[in-house]
């Protein structure tokens, strides 16, 4: 699971967590009602969030601290239910975290204003496939 996420945590040199958090996995999950992806838990508790382009892309991953507050300001989890926000493009869209009727996980983006699952781009299978594709080139609006 982590070979491919280190490897572009390392190239792109995501800043490592020094001190614990004060918010803790379990609260995201409780205020979430998801159980986070193990590979986007290991980013939380090991990283802080990052502010940078990877590949075409700009991206801004919240830190574990701010992600609870940031989905309460733009109403994310209650706007969209099985959805919480773990980030931006820095352009009036979130990326988010998706679980779909069977379980299975979507990273996504979607616009911050008229939360709408219709306006869902997929633009990851997993939080580790979403990076991958992102170092590979690959743009979302193709």
């Amino acid at each position: 699971m982590t070979e491919h996420l280190e490897r572009i945590i390392a190239k792109y040199s995501f800043p490592k967590r020094d001190i614990n958090s004060t918010v803790e996995i379990i609260d995201v999950e409780l205020y979430s009602k998801l159980k986070l992806p193990k590979d986007y838990v290991f980013y939380l508790e090991n990283y802080y969030g990052i502010d940078q382009f990877i590949g075409v892309e700009f991206i801004n991953l919240w830190s574990l601290e701010e992600i609870i507050e940031t989905n309460k300001n733009f109403n994310i989890v209650e706007g969209l239910s099985r959805t919480i926000g773990i980030g931006s493009n820095g352009s009036g869209e979130f990326i988010g975290i998706r679980l779909d009727e069977n379980e299975n996980i979507k990273i996504i983006l979607s616009p911050f204003i008229d939360l709408n699952t219709k306006y869902h781009i997929e633009i990851g299978t997993s939080f580790t496939d979403f990076l991958v594709r992102l170092d590979n080139g690959i743009d979302w609006f193709p």
